[in-house]
Parts: structure tokens; C-alpha cells; sequence
């Protein structure tokens, strides 16, 4: 991985672009603990960015910063080159962010389309009430917006459920139901919270490929929390390692993968 003034290029050739977000001196407390203590790094256009660390080292958190959930008691957030303050959460959907959660978050009485459908609702232009008596351009609007989701209903490979009430797939599917809705709302950032969780071996090697798939063919920058670590060194261009709220370690995987504080946070070495 070569650095560039405006990006680097990955070992596979891939161009990452400029800094999409950057993350400041963010410090978070809650009353008297501290989540997570000074920590600056950037996310990259196009770029698949994991954040690790041992359980408590406020990964989650981070995560909850980046979406705009938590505000940060000291530091700041710029994304797209500017500082961005306190939003409510349609308004950081609004701004291209999108995710999914370590527990799943869907609606199990309604089926997968209606699932991924509701990543649409930023994107909808008519108003309430002409959605509702399906007045004007509403009807033309959904069916523009359903034939998005059935474009990514057929790139995750879940056509033959399309029908089915979430609340009776197994939970692999449940989860790629979950990427989907997320990549509906066409994120600019897609934040994963540990998207392969009590996934199987091959559960976990669907996520990986779509989640690759994902960043070739859509370009979609992608920020990850995953304990697995074989899959963030194959899937990640950069790791953030987090240990007690700090961070101990920032760069390419292999650089990551022999940080001698990295290798002493996971191996469980006590601290001084």
C-alpha cells in the first residue's frame, strides 16, 4: 500500500480517494468512565476501514460517534470538509450514513421487501398525506423506489425470500436482510457492527464476499466492528485497534498484525 497525497493505492491496485470523514481528539465519557479517550483517525473514499479491539475497548462507541447517535464529550467530527454538529438521526441519514446493529434490528412481522423498502423513507420525496391516499406522483415514486430494492434484493441473493416475514428466517439471512436495507438508503458510509456474529463458517464467507461485492461494484466506503480476525485481515484496506478507550494502533492490516501493542492487547498482557 503506497500513500498518496489524496488517497493510497490498496496491494490489489485498488484507488482509495480523499478523506470522507475525520475524526478529531474524540473523547466520550459517560458521568465518571471514559468510553473512549482522544482518538483521531480518518475514513477514506472507498475504503473498507475496520475498527477492533478487545471486549470494553469502546468499538461501539466509536461506532455510535460516527453515526451521529453520541455526541462526543471533547473533539470533533468533519465529513465532507465540514464540522458537523448535533443532527437528529433522519438528518445523518439524510447525509448518507447507514448501518446495521450487532442486534439485529428488523421488523419481524413484515416481509423482507417491506424490510428493505424502509431504507427508502429518507429518499422519499412525497408527502405523508399523498403517500397515504396514493394521490399524485406517490404510486410512480414507490414503484421507482421498489424497482431499487429489487436491484439489491437480486445482487444479495435473497429473491426467493422476498415475501417471507422476516420473524421466521433462520439468522444469517436476517442479517444479509439487515445489509440490505442499509444499502437502500445508498449510503456514502456503510457502518457494520459486527456483521458476521454467531454466523457459521459458511454464513460468514457469504458476508464476506457481499461485503466486497458491495465496495467493487457500488464503491461504497465501509466501516466494520468484527471479532473475527482472519476476516478483518482479508476484508480491511486499514484497522483502527482500540484497548481501554485508546488507540494503539492504525494502518494497514500486516502493520496492524505485528504492533507489538496490538499483539500484547489480544494476547491479554497485562498492563503497567
Amino acid at each position: 500500500m503506497n500513500d498518496m497525497s489524496d488517497g493510497y493505492i490498496t496491494a490489489d491496485g485498488r484507488q482509495i480517494g480523499g478523506v470522507l470523514m475525520e475524526l478529531k481528539n474524540i473523547t466520550l465519557k459517560f458521568g465518571g468512565v471514559t468510553a473512549i479517550s482522544d482518538i483521531s483517525f480518518d475514513i477514506r473514499q472507498g475504503e473498507i476501514r475496520a475498527i477492533i479491539g478487545p471486549n470494553g475497548a469502546g468499538k461501539s462507541s466509536m461506532l455510535n460517534v460516527i453515526s451521529g447517535f453520541y455526541i462526543p464529550t471533547e473533539g470533533e467530527v468533519w465529513f465532507k470538509g465540514y464540522k458537523r454538529g448535533p443532527m437528529r438521526p433522519y438528518e445523518i441519514a439524510g447525509l448518507g450514513i447507514a448501518r446495521t446493529f450487532q442486534n439485529i434490528a428488523l421488523f419481524d412481522g413484515m416481509s423482507v421487501l417491506d424490510n428493505i423498502m424502509t431504507g427508502r423513507l429518507t429518499l422519499m420525496k412525497s408527502g405523508l398525506l399523498s403517500q397515504a391516499m396514493w394521490w399524485g406522483g406517490a404510486s410512480k415514486e414507490e414503484d421507482a423506489h421498489r424497482e431499487k430494492v429489487e436491484k439489491i434484493i437480486d445482487f444479495l441473493e435473497i429473491q426467493p425470500i422476498r415475501k417471507t416475514p422476516v420473524g421466521r428466517l433462520p439468522y444469517g439471512l436476517k442479517k444479509r436482510v439487515e445489509l440490505a436495507r442499509a444499502l437502500a438508503a445508498e449510503p456514502k458510509i456503510l457502518l457494520l457492527d459486527e456483521p458476521m456474529a454467531g454466523m457459521n463458517v459458511e454464513e460468514k464467507e457469504d458476508m464476506c464476499r457481499f461485503i466486497l461485492d458491495v465496495n467493487d461494484e457500488f464503491g461504497t466506503t465501509t466501516v466494520l466492528i468484527e471479532h473475527d480476525m482472519g476476516v478483518v485481515m482479508d476484508l480491511s484496506d486499514r484497522v483502527v485497534v482500540m484497548d481501554y478507550g485508546r488507540k494503539i494502533g492504525d494502518g494497514p492490516p500486516d502493520e496492524v498484525r505485528n504492533n507489538q501493542d496490538v499483539i500484547d492487547a489480544y494476547l491479554g498482557v497485562a498492563h503497567d
